[in-house]
């Protein structure tokens, strides 16, 4: 089974949110208050993750419209696996995970984003972000 991390719930919620405001404190947009009533179950229950099997579906509704925002793929171009690394030091994920990332669901595919995030060791996280912030603070060269 696939979970999907409270985070993300989250990050759904304040999408739709932003994208669908109640006006004068009027009722929660449809997608905010299903994704609402999961939170708050999971909070209720110290759960940080739920089974996207167990998501009510006008919830799974929700998040997938919320998901269908997000990057797909944290591949910057550079894939040591391709290499033989285990470990692709661009974005990464490991070798079994590049190698089926097309055929994963939208759930897997964030599990592996949350993972890549949190270890922070990849180059799109160290060095390409680092190149990228200097490269807007460096002048032209003459």
């Amino acid at each position: 089974m696939t979970a999907i991390h409270i985070t993300d719930i989250e990050a759904a919620i304040n999408h739709w949110r932003q994208r669908l405001p109640s006006s004068a404190g009027m009722a929660l947009a449809p997608q905010v208050q299903a994704l609402a009533e999961v939170y708050a179950l999971m909070v209720y229950r110290h759960e940080d993750t739920v089974e996207e099997a167990c998501l009510p579906l006008e919830a799974l509704d929700a998040w997938l419209g919320w998901y269908d925002t997000t990057p797909d793929t944290p591949c910057i171009a550079i894939c040591s696996t391709s290499q033989g690394d285990d470990l692709c030091k661009g974005c990464g994920r490991t070798f079994d995970e590049v190698q089926h990332w097309p055929a994963m669901g939208p759930a897997a595919k964030r599990q592996v984003w949350r993972r890549i995030t949190l270890e922070h060791t990849a180059w799109r996280f160290t060095r390409y972000a680092e190149r990228a912030a200097e490269g807007g603070s460096k002048p032209p060269a003459v």
